[in-house]
């Protein structure tokens, strides 16, 4: 398995979870105008800190790869495979805060 397949399979199942999340949110919408910017905003710098730090990493050899396993697409020395996972954990935290969020009928601020 190509690290590209691999990281499309964790793409796959961030997006699947975050699209039943968004499904089973009574409100989503206002979610999404909510959190759009905050996430945009996060996806730059999670990708900048990949960007640099991944660099650093294999430049320096903690991490190798496969040039038969790789797309062969890279920024710097860093293949583009490696910005899925990123991308996959800013898919997947707001899908399990969704998921895991209290619903029941307690007002924000009570206390039981």
């Amino acid at each position: 398995m190509t690290y590209a397949l691999l990281s499309l399979v964790f793409l796959a199942i961030a997006a699947a979870v975050l699209v039943v999340a968004l499904a089973t949110a009574r409100d989503r919408a206002r979610l999404v105008r909510r959190w759009w910017a905050p996430i945009g905003i996060a996806a730059v710098a999670i990708l900048l800190l990949t960007a640099v730090f991944d660099n650093l990493m294999i430049r320096a050899g903690f991490m190798t790869y496969q040039e038969s396993q790789i797309s062969g697409v890279r920024l710097g020395i860093v293949p583009l495979e490696d910005f899925a996972y990123p991308i996959a954990g800013l898919l997947l935290l707001p899908a399990l805060w969704l998921l895991t969020r209290r619903r029941g009928s307690r007002r924000r601020g009570s206390r039981s």
